[in-house]
């Protein structure tokens, strides 16, 4: 946990320079042109490479309890550190439901022993846990989740009234999953039988998320909430959100990787591996969500990491479920982009590591400065990588990406100051990750 990192190209609070960067202890200790390594101290020659904090992902499905055979807290945060992630926001769709202080404590305790990236989990909302949404303890809990749109078991919330009481009285951040059910339904009567991949885009088209969305962002400004609208998809959906510094503002947005990297075209190729909710849409719709996260519209890029089996995925299209892997190599994706001119990279940096930082009020992470958390990636621009199914961390042991290559490489991740990840291998006997903390105050209490 002692270590200095020489010469690198920083990456970090809007600008690129060149740095050692020394840690001590688990902290970053120094940033400075030139350090001379202490007697002890690791040296780490990064001549050539970027250093960025890791990101944090704030919308992740490990699935543990109950749905371990997909994915659990170490095969998944052990994908995670190995694509420079180094914190995560887990959701609350396992089994049971995370839908009280008693099933956040059981995953804490779980992951203490468990995740090598830090942690977090969201409290689930239903139609009638609002006295545990007014409860939440908000220094162990990131957010509360609330599916507006067709979910697993009880936690899919439309009733107006249920509704209106969570966006009134949640204490914190109000996260939304956003599709309609009864357009989804309008849209289902409307496609001829059998459905296919192919009309997923159209069973839950724009419609179905706008009309969505903006419910959600019309209670958040009718009780003054805090509200994080998550993987938004369509550029129908992009005048709902207001431009500028996420420090500023009440309702935000995010975007998540596969739907800035794929449109419905790829359905053609990769079929129901890419199948997930809110659908990919249009090349059109892509280009529009890169717009506005170039100006400042959309706030955050997440990963909706979310696994399953190979053999679910195979089977016909209203059997699949959806969810893609996406952890190992969200963080390839966004520096692809970036190469291919769609985003810069201190831009992204500020969407994958500060803003959600500063969204959910993470203390002392997603920034390179003295006295944080060393969470630490070092990127390799030049190096390819090379995917293949059989080299992913994912316990699912597939990805969409397969025989496919990306321009940079993750060299390696550092999670608390200690060394996870390096040159394509787990480097820690034992899990790494701390429970987040928050800054907040009895001031969000209402």
């Amino acid at each position: 946990m002692n270590f200095v990192i020489k010469n690198a190209k920083v990456v970090n609070e809007g600008r690129q320079f060149h740095s050692d960067v020394l840690v001590r202890n688990g902290c970053i200790d120094k940033i400075q042109s030139e350090i001379n390594t202490p007697r002890s101290f690791t040296e780490y020659d990064a001549e050539g490479l970027l250093l960025m904090p890791g990101m944090i992902d704030d919308q992740v499905h490990f699935r543990e309890p109950g749905l371990t055979a997909k994915g659990d807290l170490a095969t998944e945060s052990m994908a995670a550190v190995a694509g420079g992630i180094t914190s995560v926001m887990e959701m609350p769709n396992v089994s049971p439901a995370t839908t009280n202080m008693s099933a956040i404590a059981h995953k804490l305790d779980l992951a203490s022993t468990k995740s090598f990236c830090n942690y977090a989990f969201y409290l689930g909302a239903t139609e009638s846990n609002i006295d545990d949404i007014k409860s939440v303890d908000i220094d162990r809990v990131c957010g509360v989740k609330v599916f507006m749109g067709a979910s697993t078991g009880n936690l899919l919330v439309e009733n107006p009234a249920a509704l209106e009481a969570i966006f009134r009285e949640s204490p914190i951040l109000i996260a939304t999953h956003c599709e309609s059910g009864p357009v989804i339904e309008r849209n289902r009567l409307s496609l001829q039988d059998p459905l296919t991949i192919f009309e997923h885009a159209a069973l839950r088209n724009d419609e179905a998320c706008f009309v969505s969305s903006s419910y959600a962002v019309s209670l958040a400004r009718k009780y003054d909430a805090n509200l994080h609208v998550l993987h938004l998809t369509s550029a129908k959906e992009m005048p709902l959100f207001d431009s500028g510094p996420i420090e500023h503002k009440k309702i935000t947005a995010e975007a998540c990787v596969h739907h800035l990297w794929f449109d419905d075209q790829d359905y053609a190729q990769l079929g129901n591996l890419i199948k997930c909710n809110p659908a990919i849409k249009s090349a059109q719709d892509r280009k529009q969500l890169l717009q506005a996260l170039r100006h400042d519209v959309l706030d955050i890029i997440a990963t909706d990491h979310a696994p399953h089996l190979l053999s679910e995925k195979n089977q016909s299209y209203p059997a699949a479920p959806a969810g893609i892997p996406l952890v190992q190599h969200a963080l390839l994706m966004l520096l692809d982009l970036v190469k291919q001119g769609e985003l810069s990279i201190e831009s992204m940096v500020q969407k994958a590591c500060h803003n959600p930082a500063i969204r959910f009020e993470v203390k002392n992470r997603g920034f390179i400065r003295e006295g944080y958390h060393a969470d630490l990636v070092l990127l390799d621009p030049a190096t390819p990588t090379h995917v293949s199914n059989t080299d992913t961390f994912y316990k699912c042991q597939w990805a969409p990406f397969d025989g496919q290559s990306f321009f940079s490489s993750v060299k390696s991740t550092w999670v608390n100051g200690i060394q996870c990840y390096r040159d394509g291998k787990i480097v820690c006997a034992q899990a790494a990750g701390q429970a987040i903390e928050f800054t907040r105050s009895g001031e969000h209490k209402r």
